[in-house]
């Protein structure tokens, strides 16, 4: 009897698509079924090319619920020249999701692809992320949601995002014929990670400004985006976490928020590691720096955000 070869490379194919297979299975059972639509369907004020970059999105991930649920808009950092949609985007997208939130990733206009390769400067970031949160708003019947626990959640640049519209608010208006833009765009809480929070100061994350605001911001408008210096009263209760060797956006950002929170008389809660490098996420493999998932959750929870 002749003995039977089996030749490795043969076999190499079928083995790699069983691997991508299962790696598969895996990733849609951590990642909850999502919808992503225009944040803008009826046109984008001022744009009208539809290439890469052009048309903001919305990625929304429900909760499952027989009663509405609070919400969040997800706005991942990237420089104001990407988005960090792995580790910032969809990995948040499911904790919220197993805490019984829902979410929606905001695709925000950025200083990246689009606009005939000018990217977008500012207000276009602030304009959509300040439209992600209306539109959840004005679709809270729709969408399970309560209309009165809608939160915003923000990493580097875009945590700087995240305050900016934490700070800056798009009234509503009632009379408008858009039912979006008749409700206000004002968080009821705001979450800030590692964010760049101040601009124009020594430790400012220049490439961000850069981005935002070109190389000669007017100063005021600069001053204006400075959102340590844009706190008040009306700020809604804030989350800041950060770590001491972040050598990319110093933790000074964080503390110049924090004081100007505890000044307004802002509810809130930072908490600091000093170790873990800049961009961790969920930080699963940082010791210390891991626990500011389950802090935040807990902070959640004493808002009446997230069940107990």
């Amino acid at each position: 009897m002749k003995p039977i070869l089996f030749s490795l490379h043969a076999l190499l194919p079928t083995a790699l698509v069983c691997l991508a297979l299962a790696n598969a299975s895996v990733l849609s059972a951590q990642q909850p079924a999502n919808t992503t639509e225009p944040l803008w369907p009826d046109g984008i004020p001022g744009v009208t090319l539809t290439g890469v970059g052009d048309v903001p999105e919305l990625i929304i991930t429900k909760a499952d619920s027989d009663s509405p649920t609070a919400a969040v808009v997800i706005l991942p950092g990237g420089g104001y020249g990407g988005h960090a949609m792995g580790h910032e985007g969809y990995e948040f997208a499911a904790w919220f999701h197993s805490m019984g939130m829902s979410s929606a990733i905001c695709t925000y206009r950025l200083r990246g692809k689009g606009n005939d390769g000018k990217g977008y400067g500012h207000p276009a970031p602030m304009q959509d992320a300040q439209r992600a949160i209306q539109t959840l708003r004005a679709r809270a019947k729709e969408l399970n949601i309560d209309p009165n626990r809608i939160g915003v959640i923000g990493f580097s640049a875009g945590g700087h995002l995240c305050s900016t519209v934490s700070t800056h608010f798009a009234d509503a208006d009632p009379s408008s014929a858009d039912p979006v833009q008749r409700v206000s765009s004002r968080p009821d809480f705001s979450i800030l990670c590692y964010a760049v929070l101040s601009l124009g100061k020594p430790h400012t994350h220049k490439g961000s400004q850069r981005n935002l605001l070109g190389d000669n911001p007017d100063p005021a408008l600069l001053a204006s985006l400075d959102t340590p210096t844009q706190v008040s009263e009306n700020t809604p209760p804030t989350f800041l976490f950060h770590t001491a060797k972040d050598t990319a956006v110093p933790v000074e950002n964080s503390l110049l928020y924090y004081r100007a929170c505890v000044d307004h008389k802002v509810p809130v809660e930072m908490h600091l590691f000093n170790d873990g490098a800049h961009g961790l996420g969920l930080a699963k493999k940082v010791d210390g720096a891991n626990q500011w998932p389950s802090l935040c959750q807990t902070w959640l929870t004493r808002l009446g955000m997230v069940k107990p």
